[in-house]
C-alpha cells in the first residue's frame, strides 16, 4: 500500500506499507530509499547501505506489518524551518498512521528521530513499544545539540551569500577534516532542526520516565562519541557514554540497553541494518509476541 500524506507544513510525504495486516505494526521513519550508482558508491565509502530502507522493511516484513517513510529525506526536501517543534513532529507522525489506518504501532527511530520516538511516547497512548537507536533517552545531549544545529544554521546563513567549497561524502573518510568541516546546505533546512533543539530546551527527560509504561530499548555503538570541531561549538556529543553511565538508572527504569561492541561501532555503522536487525527483530518479537507464543 503506497499513499501521499498532507503533513502539517502542508506538505505530501510518500508512505508505505507492507508485510502481513493481520500482524503488530512497526514504524520506521528512518527508511531511505535506494540509491543506486555513483551515490550509492559513496555511501558504500563511508559505511552507509545505499539500500538501508529496503534491508530493514525486508527485515521485519516478514513477522511484523512495517509502516515505512523517509522522515528526514522529506524535510531535506521540503524543509518546515519555523515550526519543527516536537509537538509538530508528532502530529504529523500521528497522522501518518491515522492515514494508513494505523490504531497502534511500535516505534523505532535513530539518533535525532529516536529523540522523536520519546516525544511521540508522551504524547500518546497508540505506542506499543519504542526503540531509540543512538541517543540516548535518559539525560541525553539536548544543550549540545543546540549549539551544535545553531552553529550549523549560522554557517548556512553565512555561506548562502559567500562562494564556498563544500565537503561531501565522496573524500576519503580516513581523511576527513572533521574539525574544520564546512558545509554549504540551504539554510531553511538548517534552522529547521535548530528551531527543534530550541524547543526542546525546557524538556527534561529524566521526569517523564515514569510516564513510558511500556517496553522500551536504547542502543548505541561504544565508538558513538562525536567531537565537533570550532565551527559547531567545540562541542563532544557523547552518545554512548551518556548511555553507559545512565545505564543502570536505565535498567531500574525497566529500559533494555544494550552497547555494540567494535572498534568501528560509530555513530553511522551503528545505524545500519546489518547491524540494527539482528538486535530490534528478536527484542521486538519478545516484547510483541509473548502473548501469541503463551
Amino acid at each position: 500500500m503506497i499513499k501521499m500524506v498532507k503533513l502539517m507544513n502542508g506538505s505530501e510525504i510518500e508512505v508505505r506499507l507492507a508485510g502481513n495486516p493481520d500482524r503488530k505494526t512497526i514504524m520506521l521513519p528512518i527508511a531511505k530509499k535506494t540509491v543506486y550508482g555513483e551515490e550509492a558508491e559513496k555511501l558504500n565509502m563511508w559505511g552507509v547501505d545505499p539500500e538501508l530502507g529496503e534491508h530493514f522493511v525486508e527485515g521485519l516484513a516478514d513477522i511484523f506489518q512495517v509502516l515505512y517513510f523517509d522522515y528526514e529525506g522529506h524535510l531535506l526536501a521540503y524543509p518546515n524551518p519555523d515550526h519543527l517543534t516536537p509537538e509538530q513532529v508528532v502530529k504529523d507522525l500521528l497522522r501518518i498512521a491515522d492515514e494508513m489506518q494505523i490504531r497502534s504501532f511500535s516505534y523505532y527511530g535513530y539518533s535525532w528521530l529516536a529523540l522523536v520516538g520519546l516525544q511521540l511516547a508522551i504524547r500518546t497512548d497508540r505506542l506499543e513499544s519504542l526503540i531509540m537507536g543512538g541517543y540516548p533517552p535518559y539525560n541525553g545531549p539536548y544543550l549540545e545539540m543546540m549549539t551544535v544545529t545553531n552553529k550549523a544554521y549560522e554557517q548556512a546563513l553565512q555561506n548562502e551569500q559567500n562562494t564556498v567549497t563544500s565537503h561531501q561524502p565522496s573524500e576519503n573518510p580516513e581523511a576527513f577534516d572533521w574539525d574544520n568541516i564546512t558545509v554549504k546546505i540551504d539554510p531553511r533546512v538548517a534552522k529547521q532542526f535548530m528551531t527543534l533543539y530550541q524547543n526542546l530546551m525546557g524538556f527534561d527527560d529524566r521526569s517523564i520516565q515514569d510516564r513510558l509504561q511500556l517496553p522500551k530499548f536504547a542502543f548505541a555503538g561504544e565508538k558513538d562519541t562525536i567531537v565537533y570541531g570550532e565551527n559547531f561549538g567545540s562541542v563532544t556529543v557523547d552518545i554512548v557514554g551518556l548511555l553507559e553511565r545512565n545505564e543502570n538508572q536505565l535498567n531500574e527504569l525497566e529500559w533494555d540497553v544494550e552497547i555494540l561492541k567494535g572498534n568501528d561501532m560509530d555513530h553511522t555503522k551503528a545505524m545500519q541494518p546489518a547491524t540494527v536487525l539482528p538486535l530490534i527483530k528478536p527484542w521486538l518479537i519478545e516484547k510483541l509476541l509473548r502473548d501469541d507464543r503463551e
